[in-house]
């Protein structure tokens, strides 16, 4: 992998965009079946598994508290020996970085155990993120959850005692990963668990979570109008074959998706099919009947492309369901004709930054008419003064450290918007991409490449 500087500038692409990409795995499959394989009686292999900041640390946690992983990352798999659910380690101390998934899997995880002392910690905004509606659901089936700061955030100590089932209670309405979280451990308890549902919750993720468990071998969940659910006990995880294949992140793919319609072109977004992952949503959003890509289902995957005789559209948009996306259309919004409105994200104000209000800064640095509301950002573009910022000089994007800023604003820069190949765009912190797509850069330079050798 190429080292990164502190701030990259982005190589405009000055024909049209040509050839294949072959994305990473899934971050969310990759860290549920981490914890699924640590909670089966017996070994797993993840197969196609995600090599990043937030799947390294769900790994090195595991290992920490006792079960062996064993990672490659040049084949790209995981080997989990399972527990059944057991915890070996009866003390273990846990840096989760800013890593939601890790950190509220964890946090279930360490509470379901029957016995031990568990301390889980991160960096300064893992400590502003919502955990309050998971500690609460915990304590009640038993768990002693001790937050040592600030009520209901992080750095926490758990006591664990097992989960006694019954009824429960649970607010994920600021993280689905919170329910998804408390679902994947109930099975642990002594009884059946009742779960009813407060609020909200970005229901593609639960469903992933739900045919994950299926897959196994655990029992349909009784889901009774998406606001009760009804887990089993009894049943041990197992996975009845030697390897589990995870899917290409349809996240990562949005980016290279909406790479034609700002350079032109065709991409064939390799492996990746309508499966598990809400994102792939994000193409039906750029389609022709939308933002104007040509999007083909294909043997080998998806190929997106735009032609050049087309129009790129702004659009209307509710993300709520697949929010991680929106930053990819927000970023590109100044290239297409007519306001962009995009709503359904205010719980992103509390992700790893507060996307929406980076969102709209970023974009209003560029010149573009924005209006930003706690739930939405409507985006009036306008290329004028978005040549004649980047004619004054390259354009700095902050990222926030928020690896979805560094992408999306990325394949902005991608388009050749002076006409001379120049750069006009760069990013600050590039590196930060490390926490779901490492090798982005290398993917995007071997892109550019392909595209123009010809």
């Amino acid at each position: 992998m190429t080292p990164l500087p502190d701030v990259l500038p982005i190589k405009p692409f000055t024909k049209p965009v040509q050839g294949e990409v072959t994305l990473p795995g899934s971050k969310s499959i990759t860290n549920r079946a981490l914890l699924l394989a640590a909670l089966c009686d017996g070994p797993v292999t993840l197969t196609g598994a995600l090599f990043s900041d937030d799947t390294r640390i769900m790994a090195e946690s595991l290992r920490r508290l006792g079960i062996p992983v064993r990672e490659n990352e040049a084949q790209k798999t995981i080997h989990v020996e399972g527990r059944a659910g057991k915890i070996p380690a009866e003390h273990a101390g846990l840096f989760v970085g800013n890593a939601g998934t890790a950190a509220r899997f964890l946090t279930a995880f360490c509470a379901a155990a029957p016995r031990g002392v568990f301390k889980i910690d991160g960096v300064p905004q893992m400590r502003k993120r919502p955990m309050k509606g998971l500690f609460d659901a915990l304590r009640t089936q038993g768990a002693k959850i001790t937050c040592t700061g600030e009520e209901g955030f992080f750095p926490v100590t758990i006591e664990a005692h097992g989960l006694q089932g019954g009824e429960v209670a649970i607010d994920a309405s600021e993280s689905s990963q919170m329910l998804s979280a408390l679902l994947m451990v109930a099975p642990l308890a002594t009884a059946p668990v009742n779960v009813s549902l407060i609020g909200h919750v970005r229901w593609p993720f639960i469903q992933m979570t739900a045919r994950l468990m299926e897959n196994f071998s655990q029992p349909h969940l009784g889901i009774m109008g998406c606001v009760q659910f009804r887990i089993a006990c009894g049943t041990r995880y197992a996975f009845p074959e030697e390897s589990y294949a995870i899917e290409p992140d349809a996240t990562a793919a949005s980016y290279y998706a909406a790479l034609p319609l700002v350079a032109g072109g065709e991409i064939t977004l390799a492996h990746l099919r309508w499966g598990l992952q809400g994102d792939t949503d994000f193409l039906g959003v750029i389609d022709l009947d939308r933002a104007g890509s040509r999007v083909e289902e294909t043997f080998d995957g998806f190929a997106v492309s735009f032609a050049p005789d087309s129009s790129r559209r702004g659009v209307t948009q509710d993300f709520n369901e697949f929010s991680d996306t929106f930053l990819t259309l927000a970023a590109i919004a100044p290239l297409l004709e007519g306001k962009t409105t995009i709503i359904g994200i205010a719980h992103t104000r509390k992700q790893e930054t507060d996307r929406v209000a980076g969102m709209a800064r970023e974009l209003q640095k560029l010149g573009q008419g924005v209006i930003e509301a706690e739930d939405s950002l409507e985006i009036t573009p306008n290329l004028d003064e978005l040549r004649k910022r980047a004619a004054q000089g390259v354009v700095e994007i902050e990222t926030y450290d928020d690896h979805r800023f560094a992408m999306s604003f990325a394949i902005l820069g991608c388009h050749d918007l002076l006409k001379n190949g120049r750069p006009w765009l760069s990013i600050g912190n590039p590196a930060c991409c490390a926490k779901t797509f490492p090798n982005f850069f290398d993917v995007l330079e071997s892109v550019w490449e392909n595209s123009h050798q010809k």
